[in-house]
């Protein structure tokens, strides 16, 4: 089933299945948001932005608008 990081419920979890590159921070791409790895949804901040994932073993925090150009599939 595909979707985005941004549909993804707290707790689940997914693997990136593809990115916008030129519209993707290259922090994220550098600290493993790449496709094949595995993504889960942490947190939801207030007002529904920023949300918080954990990829690589690491937390992150990113923007809702980012998240909505990360395709996963569960």
């Amino acid at each position: 089933m595909f979707g985005t990081i941004a549909n993804l419920r707290i707790g689940e979890k997914a693997f990136i299945e593809k990115l916008c590159l030129d519209k993707i921070p290259l922090k994220l791409l550098e600290m493993g948001c790449l496709p094949g790895i595995e993504v889960q949804l942490i947190q939801v901040a207030p007002m529904n932005d920023p949300l918080y994932i954990k990829v690589n073993g690491s937390h992150l925090a990113i923007r809702k608008e980012t998240a909505e150009k990360i395709t996963v599939v569960k």
